[in-house]
């Protein structure tokens, strides 16, 4: 059973500078993880970008929304990750 997990953060960069840095980043992902981790996937849609990572047999989607004043991250955690995501640490 999947599971979504998700989270807003506010800022004050602008959509375009937001968009931007979220760009870079993946791409600083993508050059991080490798062949050997996984596959990373992505795709913008105007200001909102599509994304999936595959790797150990686990896949990881989810989408990031890009406002003016705000950036919304949506990720669906797979069933062993979601387990994992619904535990209580301490």
């Amino acid at each position: 059973m999947s599971k979504p997990i998700s989270v807003s953060i506010p800022h004050q960069l602008g959509r375009a500078e937001a968009h931007r840095r979220i760009d870079d980043g993946f791409a600083d992902l993508s050059r991080h993880l490798g062949g050997a981790a996984g596959a990373l996937e992505k795709r913008w849609d105007g200001d909102r970008l599509d994304f999936s990572l595959t790797s150990l047999g686990q896949s990881i989607t989810g989408q990031v929304s890009v406002a003016d004043a705000v950036v919304t991250v949506e990720v669906l955690l797979p069933g062993f990750l979601a387990m994992l995501a619904g535990k209580e640490i301490g």
